[in-house]
């Protein structure tokens, strides 16, 4: 169930009155960028919110960003049925000298101690750091491929820190030049059974906000080394979740001769390919499709549901839901 603002709300009279004299400037409130055009002092902020769900909410929110000058572009509310738990995520623009970013953390810091909030987080693109990202991959380069091209088009908000893979790479291949150009560190570090090298891994990430696996075959991450990590890992599946296991996953499907394929970005957990799903593709086949066309609609599908994904995360637009789902506004 989704919750919206309107007359029929739980919301009191006098908390609706004054969460409505702040009109929303658009009404695109799902997966656009925010645009700071309207005046050239104002610039863009993001807050989601997970706290346990009662009246007042909205308001004391919206009022916290009105009382400092700030406007309300988008807002996104979601209650779950039957579950006493609220989650938002609201766009808004604001002029930084008479609202200084840290203000504005302890501003949402203060709402998030009276609604015992499990999670509150405020963002402004242009103020804060990038993202810091590790990419961990084997012999597959296209999701690799793909977001170091985003990258350096500006389309990926993130600093990539380093390439991590299990297979080794010809100093003069494209990928290898393209990292020594632009300062990425790559590192081949092989992996047996018997030894995951978890510990050399997490020393080159210590310093990252997040780990993505784009096509890393090793996928099995121990407790230990997510625990240590503590921070979140995306990973890129071969397809729908639950899909075909193994190796070479698109021969497998196509030998069945499905109609349909597809690929899934998901949260990593110690029980493989069952974490938290971020985003899913799909697209037909037909018989007219041999292996090699078959195999391109699948990596194509791959590296456009991965980049969403990691765009959705590092806008803000991916929330926790209980213990196996996720919100994504």
């Amino acid at each position: 169930m989704i919750r919206r603002v309107s007359t029929t709300s739980s919301l009191s009279a006098t908390a609706l009155g004054s969460f409505m004299k702040w009109s929303f400037k658009s009404s695109h409130f799902h997966g656009e960028s925010l645009d700071s055009s309207v005046s050239p002092l104002l610039i863009p902020g993001v807050h989601v919110f997970h706290c346990p769900d009662v009246v007042g909410i909205v308001a004391k929110l919206s009022d916290c960003i009105a009382a400092k000058g700030g406007n309300i572009l988008g807002y996104d509310v979601f209650v779950p049925e039957n579950k006493n738990v609220f989650y938002s995520r609201s766009e808004f623009i604001f002029d930084p000298v008479k609202w200084p970013r840290s203000q504005m953390g302890e501003d949402f810091e203060t709402i998030a101690r009276k609604f015992n909030a499990m999670s509150s987080v405020v963002r402004v693109p242009s103020l804060d750091p990038k993202y810091k990202i590790a990419l961990l991959l084997s012999k597959q380069d296209h999701c690799l491929v793909e977001m170091l091209h985003k990258w350096q088009d500006g389309k990926l908000p993130v600093d990539i820190t380093c390439v991590i893979s299990n297979h080794e790479r010809a100093p003069n291949t494209h990928i290898m030049r393209f990292l020594q150009r632009h300062g990425i560190s790559y590192h081949y570090l092989p992996t047996t059974d018997q030894n995951k090298i978890e510990e050399e891994i997490l020393e080159l990430v210590k310093d990252t906000d997040f780990i993505v696996l784009a096509r890393y075959m090793q996928v099995v991450l121990s407790g230990n080394f997510l625990k240590g990590y503590g921070k979140d890992v995306i990973n890129i599946h071969h397809g729908l979740l639950p899909s075909f296991k193994g190796r070479s996953p698109a021969k497998q499907a196509f030998d069945a001769g499905v109609k349909l394929i597809g690929a899934t970005t998901h949260f990593v957990t110690e029980e493989l390919d069952s974490g938290p799903i971020i985003e899913q593709m799909v697209e037909r086949v037909s018989h007219r499709d041999n292996l090699r066309s078959f195999v391109q609609k699948s990596e194509d599908l791959e590296k456009k549901c991965l980049m969403k994904a990691i765009k959705s995360y590092c806008e803000l637009r991916v929330l926790p839901y209980g213990t196996h789902k996720t919100v994504v506004f």
